[in-house]
This record gives C-alpha cells, structure tokens and sequence, in this order.
C-alpha cells in the first residue's frame, strides 16, 4: 500500500484504480484525486492550521498549499478586488456613466437573458438608482431577438436615452452598435465574452476577455465586471464633488447579486470570484434583497443558502424567464423593493421553471431515441448532434448538457423552425474547446452565425448545412474527445465509513468551500453498501437506501438517473452490495436537517 492506495502489480508507480473500479456504471475508472505531494500538503495544511484532516485532504486537492490556506479560507476582497483602471476602459466607461449621474441623463441598460445578464443589470440600476437615476432595463427575447443587441431594438431603444449600458452582451455587436452611433447615443459595454480584435463601436467596452486587456481578470463573470465597473463609477462621482458624491452606493450591499451571478455562469470559483461568492452569501442570509427573498422561499430554501442552491434552485428559476416567458422576468425580480410584487414575480418564475422542466424531459427523451440507434450499431461519433422542429428554443441548451454529461462527449441540440433554420446549443467536456471549434465553422460559412467560449457555445444553422457542420466538428475535434474521454476518471477525495456521512462534516467540508467550476465539490466512496430500496422520485430521480455491514444507512439521491447507465445499475443492483461514489449534501426538511449522499457513480 502507499497512501492507502494499492499499486499495480505490488510496486508499479502509478495507483491502482480505488476500490478497484476500472469501468463504473458510467464507464469511468476511480482515482484517488491526490497524488503522493499532495497528501504530504494535506498533513501540513491539517497540522499547521488546526484543521481536521478531511479538510486538507480537500483543501490540498483543488491546488491549496500551506502558505496559501489562511487567505483561501477567509478571501479578502480588498486584496484581490483589482484597481478598476487595469481593466481596459473601464475609467473611460465610468467617466461616461458620471456624466449621466451628473446630467440626469435617460439611461438603458441592455441585459442578456440569463442569470448573468440578470444580476449584472441589476447591480447597475441598483448603483443608478442610488444615484437619483431612473434607468430602463431591456432584455431581449431568446426566440425573436435572440442573443445581444440587434439593430431594431437599438434603434427603438435611442428613441428614449441617451445613454445605452449593454451588460453581459455587445463587444462584438457591430450594428447594432452603429445604429445608435448613428442616432447621436453613445454605448458603453460591459462584458465578458471573448472577442477578436475588431470591437463593436461603442464609447468603451470593459471586458476582460477583450484582446487588449491586461488585466489578468478574465475568469470574472459580467455581474463581477460589473462591480468593479461600479467600483470605479464611485470613485469617478466622487472625484467631481457635489451632491452626487454624497448618494455613492454602499457596493458591499450588492454583493449577493455579484456571487449569484458568478455561480450561475459556471465561472472559475478562485481568486476574486471565490470572494464574491462568500461574502454575497453571507449578505444573502441575510436576506436583504426582496427578489431573491421571495426567489428563496418559492424554492422551499429553509437552510442558509449555499453555493449549490444559487446553482442549482435560484438560478434555473431566474433563467425560465428567458428560456420561455418573459425574459425582464428575471431583472426586475432583482429590481423591486417591493415585497408584494417580488412574491409575484417569483411565484410566476416558479411555474415557468415547472413549466421548463416538462419541455426539456420531452426533447431529452427525443434525443436520446435519436442517438440509441448509433449507439447500438457502432457506437457514438465524437461529437453528438439532435435537432427537431418543435422543440422550444428555450431549452436546446440544457438538452444538449444532459447529453453531454451523459455520453462524456461534446453536445449539440438544435430546434429547426418551419424555413429550416435552426438555433442551437452546444456544450464540451473538459480538454475539448468547442467554442473555438465553432466559431471555426462559421468562419467556414457552415453557420449563419455562432460563437461561444470553450465549454459552451451558441450558433445558428440552416438544415441543409447540418450534415457539414457535424463532418467538421468531428473531424476537428474527433482527437481531442477521444484524449478527454481516456483521462476522464472520477476523482476521489477519500474513502468515507456510511456511518461517518453525518452533519458535522458536511459543516467541516464547508470550510472549504463554495464549491463550483474549477474547484469541485468533494467526491467521496463508500465500499460494499447494500442497494436497501430504489424509489422513483418524480420521472427523473431515484431515492436510493444503502446500509453498510455495520447496520450504518445512508439515503442517497440519483439526480436526472433514470433511463441512464447509472440508474439502470441501481435498479439492477437492488439488494446486492455495490461501491458508490458522490458528494455529500445537507437537506432541511421542517427544521431537520438530514445528510444525503448526491450519487454520481456506482461500480459496474
């Protein structure tokens, strides 16, 4: 043994797979996620900082060393908040935006559709209207405007402003941009998207991800740049003096927008952003904000808020207001100060959000109809594509992400209209820059339009074009999958007795977190468990009893399971003993807490 972990062949330097798992149901081998240094760090960062060892074994694993554990466990965001002047004009944004302040100019904030667009527009109404300002919010309609400003919106909206914010959208929206060159109304963008050298034509466009940027602060969501903006437009009112300068917003007071935002857009959780987030949710237990009161207690959130429920509860409710009804929704929620009207609009949230669910079971059941013959026959290409006429635009992206984690492989859904244009979604796995692969292809005129980042992208297609754009992104990236699949393991942090799952370390493990993109929430195994009972929670889940040897039980949750190979393996393992590898979560139910294992793997 070395580190707990057999080796191959009695002596070989690379771990055996853990417990033995070479193939799980998911077709995954187990691996111990630390290596032989990283134990070793995980012992000092224990005995150094007086932490339980779970917590260095965690801590150590996501990159944390010794030095840095005391800064990791309480971030400050005076030290990592950067000076905004770093981030390419934003002092000129901020410039711009106290001439409206100063002025009382009309002010239209532009939002995209999601939760990033969402919390972003409302961190900058909230700070406009501190400062006396009563800004107009715009977000356009995902199935007939589509992503960003267009030119007939634009030229609508400079009718009534004079001066335009596109937030979480419009470094690249050439156009539009110009159209309201044209009418005398000058933009400024606040964005995150990545873009290539040519830059809409805007007063300034504050993005980090823009190629003349040096800010090192591209991991931001638009809702983070959108502080730091906010930061700088402080510091800009109050360097002119005056009345104005005596109305500055108290910034830390929107913070719980910030970490909102930032967790919905799967966004890096490390330096800044690890800040945001903890200190937003400290502000969001606190429940200052009526929207997201109201959002919290719709969702039946009766435990302090955690990162997994922004993700997870908050923000797919804050999203079904763009994905299929009103897309304001969302913005004006995160608005209102008004308790009554926020109860409205979250309860209208909660039913579009049911409402979403019924049309994504649909269209993922259609999907995966499609691929089984492929399946069957010769297995699955590198790349995966379904489309369909009918299916609501609103949700090809979540299909496409339900495929992709269930085929570990690039995702692509597309919903074709009656002339044969299609909008689409598209999401990758880790190693597999898909977003570069299809702005490659609308640079080959295989798309009318597409773009996106690595792990996410949005293209629009027509139908006779499809068969084309599925032969090159296959022969694109066909190399690339098939090197993300073979290293695709479960990484494991340790190896958990059932009887040791129990509250205090669910509140251990939260020292060290939030946990999100880039830094995973803990995976655990549990060996030998008994399959006690497996029930159907909805039409999706399954609730699953395990019971160790010892008598220990431990009920476990099997999230969107049924019909998968996971779910198909517990079904099939019901009363015989099995491995089972997950994360471990706290559910409150009337004031009991309860732990429960959120099951992401079972041996084969």
């Amino acid at each position: 043994m070395a580190n707990g972990i057999d080796l191959i062949d009695g002596g070989g330097a690379t771990p055996a797979p853990l417990l033995g798992v070479r193939a799980s149901a998911t077709g995954r081998v187990w691996r111990a996620r630390l290596d032989a240094r990283q134990e070793n760090e995980a012992r000092a960062i224990a005995q150094q900082h007086g932490l339980p060892e779970i917590v260095g074994r965690v801590l150590a694993g996501r990159g944390v060393d010794t030095d840095g554990t005391a800064a990791f466990l309480d971030p400050s965001l005076k030290a990592l908040l950067p000076d905004p002047s770093t981030l390419t004009d934003c002092e000129s944004a901020a410039e711009r935006i106290a001439d409206a302040v100063i002025r009382g100019e009309r002010v239209t904030v532009f939002a995209d559709y999601d939760v990033d667009g969402a919390t972003s527009a409302a961190l900058m109404v909230r700070a406009l209207r501190a400062f006396g300002l009563d800004p107009r919010i715009y977000v356009p309609d995902r199935v007939t405007e589509g992503y960003g400003p267009s030119v007939d919106a634009v030229r609508r909206l400079c009718a009534d402003a004079d001066l335009l914010i596109a937030v979480d959208c419009g470094s690249a929206a050439h156009d539009p941009l110009d159209e309201a060159r044209k009418a005398g109304v000058e933009v400024v963008v606040i964005d995150h998207h990545p873009v290539g050298e040519t830059l809409a034509p805007a007063r300034a466009i504050v993005n980090p991800n823009r190629q003349d940027d040096l800010s090192g602060q591209g991991i931001l969501a638009a809702a983070g740049v959108t502080f730091v903006v906010l930061v700088a437009l402080n510091r800009a009112v109050r360097r002119r003096g005056g009345a104005a300068a005596a109305r500055c917003p108290d910034l830390l007071g929107l913070l719980d927008l910030v970490a909102l935002g930032t967790v919905c857009d799967v966004v890096p959780l490390a330096g800044l952003n690890r800040a945001f987030v903890v200190k937003g949710l400290k502000l969001m237990r606190s429940r200052v904000n009526p929207g997201l009161t109201a959002l919290c207690d719709c969702a039946r959130l009766s435990a302090p808020p955690a990162a997994y429920h922004l993700g997870f509860l908050l923000g797919p409710r804050i999203n079904a207001g763009g994905r299929i009804g009103d897309a304001g929704l969302g913005a004006r929620l995160l608005t209102t100060d008004d308790p009554a009207e926020a109860g409205r609009i979250a309860v209208e949230l909660d039913r579009l959000n049911r409402e979403r669910q019924t049309l994504e079971t649909a269209a993922l059941k259609e999907a995966e109809a499609m691929l089984l013959p492929q399946e069957l026959e010769g297995g699955l290409p590198p790349v995966v594509c379904v489309s369909a006429p009918g299916w609501h635009v609103g949700v090809v992206g979540l299909v496409a992400s339900r495929l992709k984690e269930r085929h570990r492989r690039p995702a692509l859904a597309i919903a074709f209209d009656e002339a044969g244009i299609g909008v689409g979604s598209a999401r990758s796995v880790p190693g597999v820059d898909l977003g570069a692969a299809i702005r490659a292809a609308a640079e080959e005129g295989l798309l009318i339009k597409g773009g996106g980042h690595a792990m996410a992208a949005g293209f629009t297609v027509a139908q006779d074009r499809l068969e084309a754009l599925n032969a090159f992104l296959c022969e694109r990236l066909g190399d690339d999958v098939l090197a993300a699949r073979a290293s695709d393991g479960l990484a494991i942090d340790g190896v958990l007795f059932a009887g040791g799952a129990n509250e205090s370390l669910v509140g251990l493990l939260e020292r060290a977190g939030p946990f999100g993109a880039k830094h995973p929430e803990p995976t655990f195994a549990f060996a030998n468990l008994l399959v006690d009972t497996v029930t159907e929670v909805g039409e999706t889940h399954f609730r699953v009893g395990l019971k160790a040897e010892d008598g220990a039980k431990l009920d476990a949750m099997a999230f969107r399971a049924r019909g998968t190979a996971l779910g198909n393996r517990l079904v099939a393992a019901k009363g015989g003993p099995v491995h089972v590898a997950g994360g471990l979560m706290l559910d409150t139910f009337r004031g009991i807490p309860k732990v429960r294992l959120k099951l992401s793997d079972v041996s084969a």
